[in-house]
């Protein structure tokens, strides 16, 4: 009928068989019909199933839409049926984005849920080792530091999935320095689009900064909505060096951490900065004043000075970003805007 008269119609039943018909017979104009039909139908409980479709039918725009809706609604996605019938191939390609927006407590849950159906479908008994099996590298793109050792250890540890050396250098990684190498991915998952920033708001580097246990501490507001992923810290004078970290964001006004990591970091001895991370992004408003908030641990190290009361940050496709800077009580040495640590925010627009 579409032939002779470009007239179809196309309904849930009906969509797949014909997209498959219509790529098989070489008519590219039924294609972008039934491609059209299930882009006005994607929801969040289909994603998952639309996603695996058009990776199988190479249709790289729906599969691309797919994916934004899994970012936007992760929880939602990988709670719907679909979730466990798709292949390893599609799994990966999901689990190796930085833009889901889940706790990857709950990721991990849902991968063992994908597991236990994959070793039916294989029909294996689902026991620990068939479950990491049939997870193969699945598995490795699970970003476990990412979670708090409390859900590591109420999850994955208990879970018989890692190996009892993996789950002894986890906790290890938790809760040492100089941390053991884990051979898992630390970069947040990242819900927001958009290019990482970072400004910097001193204009110089010096040499021999202290720390005592007190926190170095800067305020400041912005005159948009962002999420900040990190800082960057400078490092000892001494040479490469290890330090342990506590990094905070605090609302000023309700006293409330929104956001923190005990971590560490490793140093060249340069007087460049390092990026020290939190474990999700913590969304920024305008005109609410925040702290931010690092406790170091280990020798001197470089410090900035002739600090900005103002920095802007030009991109070109967002509006600017505007950090205003003010000094911050209970800072360490008892410094202000002028000297001190936490040289660069690192963010999303």
């Amino acid at each position: 009928r579409f032939l002779y008269s470009d007239e179809v119609q196309i309904g849930p039943e009906t969509v797949m068989t014909t997209l498959y018909t219509a790529k098989k017979y070489a008519v590219p104009a039924l294609e972008a019909h039934c491609v059209d039909f299930l882009t006005k139908h994607l929801r969040a409980d289909n994603a998952f199933m639309l996603l695996t479709q058009a990776r199988l039918f190479d249709e790289p725009q729906l599969a691309s839409l797919c994916l934004d809706t899994i970012d936007k609604s992760t929880m939602d996605a990988i709670s719907a049926e679909g979730f466990t019938d798709i292949d390893i191939d599609t799994l990966c390609a999901v689990l190796e984005r930085d833009t889901l927006s889940i706790r990857e407590s709950r990721l991990f849950g849902a991968v063992v849920r994908w597991a236990e159906a994959e070793c039916q479908r294989q029909q294996l008994p689902v026991t620990f080792g068939n479950k990491q099996k049939v997870l193969g590298r699945a598995l490795s793109l699970i970003r476990f530091p990412l979670m708090t050792i409390e859900e590591f250890a109420a999850g994955p540890a208990q879970s018989g999935i890692l190996s009892d050396r993996e789950v002894v250098n986890l906790f290890l990684h938790f809760t040492v320095n100089p941390k053991p190498k884990v051979d898992y991915i630390d970069r947040p998952r990242c819900c927001l689009r958009g290019k990482e920033c970072s400004i910097n708001r001193f204009q110089q580097v010096e040499s021999r900064w202290g720390y005592s246990g007190t926190s170095d501490r800067i305020r400041f507001t912005v005159n948009r909505r962002i999420s900040i992923v990190g800082f960057g810290l400078y490092g000892s004078i001494h040479g490469p060096t290890d330090y342990q970290v506590n990094i905070q964001i605090i609302d000023y006004e309700k006293n409330q951490t929104l956001g923190q990591n005990d971590t560490g970091f490793s140093c060249d001895g340069t007087a460049n900065t390092f990026r020290v991370m939190f474990k999700e992004p913590i969304e920024i408003l305008p005109t609410v004043c925040y702290t931010a908030c690092a406790t170091l641990k280990g020798p001197d190290s470089h410090y900035g000075t002739k600090g900005l009361k103002k920095v802007i940050h030009e991109s070109p496709t967002a509006s600017k970003t505007c950090f205003v800077f003010y000094s911050s009580p209970g800072n360490n040495n008892g410094t202000s805007i002028e000297d001190g640590q936490i040289p660069e925010i690192i963010f999303y627009t």
